[in-house]
């Protein structure tokens, strides 16, 4: 009889010990953090006009008319390393779809630069003032203070999004080419 009793009185017990409510899991937003200062969606994307990595003037808005993906990096920053190969699958998926992607260093030193390119096999157009993040005039009229930083321009040159998380760049590029899902 005691026998019995024990076996129905455990599940309480145990029941009792249990946390009531299970804490769910913590998800951190790192544009929470680092993005807060971005332009915001519907801004004029400001208009740059940057050299390639040949030494060629490139102008954004000769890109009118495209979705543009705007990548801020440098090839010094590992997070930066670590999120291009990511880009560059969006790049090799969307690209064909007319989606144009251009890289923005702020590498100081051209070899550097050219360097980071070809070790990360980045195929896109890339510009720079090789000015540092800090002193960039680009950096500021995009109010970049964190890198990777990802902007998505729509065709008519407004900004539709502003990230530090190339996943919500993707889950954008997904919802306006639904074709292109996985």
């Amino acid at each position: 009889m005691l026998m019995a009793l024990a076996f129905i009185a455990a599940p309480a017990a145990i029941r009792a010990q249990a946390p009531t409510e299970v804490p769910a899991a913590k998800v951190t937003d790192l544009d929470q953090k680092y993005a807060t200062d971005l332009l915001k969606a519907g801004t004029d994307a400001p208009d740059i006009t940057l050299n390639t990595i040949d030494g060629k003037p490139f102008a954004l808005k000769d890109l009118r008319g495209r979705y543009v993906v705007l990548d801020f990096w440098a090839s010094w920053c590992p997070d930066c390393r670590k999120d291009s190969p990511f880009i560059m699958q969006l790049y090799k998926k969307f690209g064909t779809k007319g989606v144009a992607f251009v890289g923005v260093s702020f590498d100081k030193n051209l070899e550097s630069w050219k360097n980071g390119v070809a070790k990360l096999g980045i195929e896109y157009t890339q510009m720079s003032d090789l000015k540092p993040m800090r002193e960039s005039p680009v950096a500021e009229a995009y109010h970049v203070k964190w890198i990777p930083t990802v902007y998505v321009i729509d065709p008519q040159g407004k900004v539709v999004l502003a990230t530090v998380v190339s996943d919500k760049v993707s889950a954008y590029l997904h919802s306006v080419y639904p074709d292109c899902a996985e």
